[in-house]
C-alpha cells in the first residue's frame, strides 16, 4: 500500500525547491532542521531516487525533482486558496479592510508585501488605503469608525487604542530644508539650533504624536515659532522656498523627491517608529486580527532575512 503523505510534507518539499536551503525551509514552516531532513528523505523514498543534490555550499533540485515539483505546486497553491477562502469566510474575514494614514510612510517598508500577503491568505477580502492628511486627527477618524486600522506614528497611550505590530523602527531624524537654507550645508545639526528658524505645525494631527515628533521648545526652553500648514501641497512649498524648516525622518525626504529640498540628520532626536493602531473595542474583529497577524508574520520575516 502506499504510504500516505501529509500536507505539511508538501509544503516543506515546495518551500525547499523554492528557497534551496534546509535552514530557511525550516524557519518558515516552523521545524527543525533535523525533522525537514527525515520529510525530504521521506520524499525521495517515495521517488525512488533523489530531488536534491546538496553540497557544503548549494542545495540544487534534480531533473526528478523538478517534475515533481511542476506537478505538486499548482495543486497544492489551489488546494491551499480554497482553504484560506472559506476559514476566511467562516471568520468573517471578507469585505474591504480599511486602513488609514496621513502618509504613505507611515505603513513602513513592508506595507506593500503585508497587503498582498492578506489578500493572497483572504481571497474574500481587499484592503482599502485611507488617505487621511494632515489637517484632521487620525485617531478621532478611527473612533469615528472611518478606518478599521491606522498606520499611526508613535506614541499613542490612549487607552481605547490599541498599539500592535511596527511598521517602521528606528527612523532617522532629519531637518527638511531648501537647498539655499543657512543649514543645508551642515552635516549635521541640533534640536537646539531649530529654535533660529520656523518650523511646521499640524493641529489637526493627534496632538501626543506630533509634540513629540516636533517638540515646541528646544532643550534649553526657547518655544519654537511654528507655522500652521494645512496641506502637504503647501508644506513642500513652503519649505521649498526656504521659509518654514520641517523635522521629520528620513523615510519622508526619499517619499518627497523634490530637487530644491534636502536633509540634514538632527543629532540629539531618538529615532522614530510607526505601528498598527486599533480600537479596543474591535479588538476581536476577525479581519483587523487577521491582517495584524499577517503583518507581524510579514515583519518578522524580513527582520530575519535582514539579519
Amino acid at each position: 500500500m502506499r504510504e500516505s503523505v501529509e500536507l505539511r510534507d508538501i509544503r516543506v518539499f515546495l518551500v525547499l525547491a523554492e528557497v534551496l536551503h534546509f535552514g530557511q525551509t525550516a524557519e518558515r514552516v516552523r521545524l527543525t532542521q533535523p525533522r525537514v531532513s527525515q520529510i525530504i528523505a521521506a520524499w525521495e523514498r517515495r521517488a525512488g531516487g533523489p530531488l536534491f543534490l546538496r553540497t557544503s555550499r548549494k542545495v540544487e533540485l534534480t531533473a526528478r525533482g523538478e517534475r515533481l515539483r511542476v506537478a505538486l505546486a499548482p495543486a497544492y497553491a489551489q488546494f491551499d486558496s480554497a482553504v484560506e477562502t472559506a476559514l476566511g469566510e467562516a471568520n468573517g474575514v471578507s469585505g474591504a479592510l480599511r486602513v488609514g494614514m496621513y502618509l504613505p510612510i507611515s505603513g513602513g517598508p513592508h506595507f506593500a508585501a503585508i497587503t498582498e500577503a492578506f489578500v493572497n491568505a483572504y481571497p474574500a477580502a481587499s484592503v482599502e488605503v485611507v488617505d487621511l492628511g494632515i489637517s484632521r486627527n487620525t485617531l478621532d477618524a478611527l473612533r469615528a469608525g472611518e478606518t478599521d486600522l491606522l498606520a499611526q506614528r508613535l506614541p499613542v497611550s490612549d487607552p481605547d487604542l490599541v498599539v500592535g505590530p511596527r511598521l517602521s523602527r528606528n527612523d532617522e531624524r532629519i531637518a527638511i530644508v531648501a537647498r539655499h537654507h543657512p543649514l543645508a550645508e551642515r552635516e549635521s545639526i541640533e534640536y537646539e539650533e531649530l529654535g533660529d528658524f520656523v518650523l511646521s505645525d499640524a493641529p489637526g494631527l493627534p496632538s501626543e504624536m506630533f509634540q513629540n515628533f516636533v517638540p515646541p521648545r528646544t532643550p534649553s526652553g526657547r518655544l519654537i515659532r511654528r507655522q500652521v500648514i494645512n496641506t502637504f501641497f503647501e508644506h513642500t512649498a513652503l519649505v521649498a522656498a526656504g521659509k518654514i524648516v520641517h523635522p521629520t525622518v528620513r523615510s519622508y525626504l526619499d517619499h518627497l523627491n523634490h530637487p530644491n529640498i534636502i536633509g540634514v540628520p538632527i543629532r540629539d532626536l531618538p529615532p522614530s517608529e510607526t505601528a498598527l493602531v486599533w480600537q479596543v473595542e474591535r479588538d476581536g474583529h476577525p479581519a483587523i486580527q487577521a491582517f495584524v497577524r499577517t503583518a507581524a508574520s510579514v515583519i518578522a520575516e524580513a527582520t530575519a532575512e535582514q539579519t
